[in-house]
């Protein structure tokens, strides 16, 4: 019985270790594309300036819904630590739906830019720009996606540690790109809108 639980201890540090690795990874990626974006945010060759197409009303509001899914995300974490697997699935259902209308907002706001003639192609500005919220919003239906699939196996197999360290670390990731989409609202939208 020892051996089987040293094994599973070290699984554990690996996992841990993976995860933050994955998560150091993300913050270079996300270094690298903010700097992009410093470096290239006024190269609008015959281009209009980004602070011109940034709708910060419309900002706010995203910013405001994907804030809103982390604390509905901490409410299905709460219900996890009370074993209550419905209150779990009720708030992980809320959380998705959120992250949905985010990502619902992002593609339209994208939409909109390629249908008024600003698309990645137009100056390297506006590459910096698609590259860089595009890149989180990559993350976050990916974030979704794990969802539905954990969501799905809590549904099957009930909670267990297992899920429980599966939901932990998509919390930290989903708090993760809380944290990014702040800097992008700050950096891009609201010292765009300057």
């Amino acid at each position: 019985m020892t051996h089987v639980t040293a094994d599973h201890h070290a699984a554990d540090e690996r996992d841990i270790l993976g995860f933050w690795i994955y998560i150091l990874t993300d913050c270079i990626l996300f270094s690298c594309l903010f700097a992009t974006y410093a470096v290239l945010y006024q190269s609008i060759y015959d281009g209009v300036a980004i602070n011109l197409l940034i709708n910060l009303p419309y900002a706010l509001i995203e910013t405001l819904v994907l804030l809103a899914s982390s604390f509905t995300y901490g409410m299905s974490i709460l219900a996890l630590n009370k074993n209550n697997k419905l209150d779990t699935l009720l708030w992980l259902g809320v959380t998705l739906a959120l992250g949905v209308v985010f990502m619902s907002m992002e593609i339209s706001e994208f939409i909109q830019l390629c249908h008024d003639g600003y698309s990645w192609q137009r100056s390297a500005s506006l590459t910096a720009f698609f590259s860089l919220v595009g890149t989180h919003g990559l993350h976050v239906t990916i974030g979704l996606v794990c969802m539905i699939v954990i969501m799905l196996q809590l549904f099957k197999f009930g909670i267990t540690p297992f899920m429980k360290r599966r939901l932990t670390y998509l919390g930290l990731f989903w708090a993760f790109l809380d944290i990014i989409w702040i800097f992008v609202f700050t950096i891009v939208y609201l010292m765009g809108a300057i």
